[in-house]
Parts: structure tokens; C-alpha cells; sequence
């Protein structure tokens, strides 16, 4: 089971990313795809999580109304939109799997991760 994030890069406040999480040895359909970051000396935080058999998503109140959750089927692929993106969204930003359903915004409640896409976000 590996999961790869992929898509970070240096924007200006008020731009735009998209992030993409890859599986692969295991497809997403049993599982829950949280999104999670960690800034320099701070603990991992909870962006946003998708369940992937009915595309139900939950967002930290941080990611509400800017950060969105898609998939692509086909090549089982989890995105997270960022939009008006701030200077504070910098951070490292993860992908996690857990395979049991419940939406938790809990790192410890992940059993699988990814290496991480660093984000930064200055003028």
C-alpha cells in the first residue's frame, strides 16, 4: 500500500493548486482519503477527508468555502482544490488512507501516508 502526493509548489497569496494523492498496490473503494499538513514547528493539522464509496467529505473549518475534494475514478486519484490560497496554508501537505469509514480528523486514526508536497505561499 503507497500513496504519493504529488502537485506542491511556491503560489501568491490569492492563487490556486491543485494536489493529487495516488494509490498504488490497493485501490481507494474501501477506504477514507484524509488530507492533512504540518507547518515548520508546528503538529500536523487536518485539512479535509473523503470517503470514496460515497464521496462524503468533511473540511476543517480552515478549508471550508476555499479547499475542495475531488476524485478520478479511473486512475484512482483523490485532488484537493486550494483556492485564495494565504500565506498560512504553508506547510508540508500529506495524504493519508484509513479502511475503515468513519471521517476522522485524527492523524493517529490514519493507517497509511504519503511522503508529503511541500506548499508555499508568498508574494
Amino acid at each position: 500500500v503507497q500513496l504519493q502526493a504529488s502537485g506542491g509548489g511556491l503560489v501568491q497569496p490569492g492563487g490556486s493548486l491543485r494536489l493529487s494523492c495516488a494509490a498504488s498496490g490497493f485501490t481507494f473503494d474501501n477506504y477514507v482519503i484524509g488530507w492533512f499538513r504540518q507547518a515548520p514547528g508546528k503538529e500536523r493539522e487536518f485539512v479535509g477527508a473523503f470517503r470514496w464509496s460515497d464521496t462524503v467529505t468533511r473540511y476543517a473549518d480552515s478549508a471550508k468555502g476555499r479547499f475542495a475534494i475531488s476524485r478520478d475514478n479511473a486512475k484512482n486519484t483523490l485532488y484537493l482544490q486550494m483556492n485564495s490560497l494565504k500565506p498560512e496554508d504553508t506547510a508540508v501537505y500529506y495524504c493519508a488512507a484509513r479502511s475503515n469509514s468513519a471521517l476522522f480528523s485524527s492523524p493517529g486514526r490514519y493507517e497509511h501516508w504519503g511522503q508529503g508536497t511541500q506548499v508555499t505561499v508568498s508574494s
